[in-house]
């Protein structure tokens, strides 16, 4: 072998093009959240600040004020706890939906469509994978913010119901904003028009309402409590509610699992879908 055979082969590229997976993944998440944050200094902060005081205005409205007229429900585990403490930890999984979902979907809608920014991102040395990654990783940091300012406003109001909630509600919320963003993503690639991006609040809406946030679900009907049950926001809600009043059953597992196959199926869902768009 030449030394310029030796040269070429040593180079940087000809190791990438060695790396399994090169084309997918460069190793460099960190570019694409720096451009993020610094992004985020210009953004509009009361669209941001709104995803996170809506549901601490249900828990207001909903919790102290119809809960004044409810008085003591039945939480997991039989333990009787006010009504502001039942539907809390919901609410909490809520904020982490709204962090996730607005910045997976609207922002990733606008980055794709029209600032045309993977396009160019997918013309340097970073891959989808990265991409990827990086925004997923953006919508997490957002929701993850959502839900430990929700958890501080449970705390002033007295909400936190057992020392296992401080230390674990914030990181299972955050697996659940995990699992909305990189979902929410992957669906957001198939949207072109702002009459599409209109299924969002369509699908988001009921889910909110129907995943028992304000009552059980044994209310509803065997057949709707199945359709429910498909509901992400429903394993959230039902992780989170355990957790805040200290009660784990094997239930909570099937949770935990839901998220970490949503997560799973939206990396890949995105990744692929930032392939064929973009890499073709």
């Amino acid at each position: 072998m030449t030394d310029s055979q030796t040269t070429t082969a040593g180079t940087p590229a000809a190791a990438t093009h060695r790396r399994p997976f090169a084309s997918l993944y460069s190793g460099n998440i960190r570019a694409v959240v720096a451009r993020g944050l610094l992004a985020a200094k210009s953004s509009t902060w009361g669209v941001m600040v709104s995803g996170f005081v809506e549901p601490v205005l249900y828990l207001l409205a909903m919790g102290i004020g119809l809960g004044s007229m409810i008085g003591a429900v039945d939480g997991p585990g039989g333990h009787t706890v006010s009504y502001a403490a039942y539907i809390a930890p919901a609410l909490l999984a809520v904020s982490a939906m709204n962090g996730a979902v607005y910045d997976s979907t609207w922002n990733v809608f606008f980055k794709m469509n029209f600032a045309k920014l993977y396009e160019g991102m997918l013309n340097t040395s970073l891959g989808p994978l990265d991409v990827a990654i990086g925004e997923i990783s953006l919508a997490l940091l957002r929701g993850g913010i959502y839900a430990a300012g929700f958890t501080v406003v449970m705390a002033a109001l007295g909400l936190i119901t057992s020392p296992w909630a401080v230390l674990l509600l914030v990181p299972a919320a955050v697996l659940i904003a995990f699992g909305f963003a990189s979902f929410g993503m992957g669906i957001t690639s198939f949207m072109k028009t702002f009459q599409h991006m209109d299924w969002i609040n369509f699908v988001m809406l009921p889910m909110f309402l129907f995943s028992a946030t304000f009552y059980p679900i044994t209310v509803y009907p065997h057949w709707v409590q199945v359709v429910v049950e498909i509901m992400p926001l429903w394993h959230g809600v039902e992780l989170l509610r355990g957790i805040s009043a200290g009660v784990f059953t094997a239930a909570m597992l099937g949770h935990l699992a839901y998220y970490v196959g949503m997560i799973i199926v939206g990396m890949v869902l995105t990744t692929t879908r930032l392939k064929a768009l973009f890499l073709k």
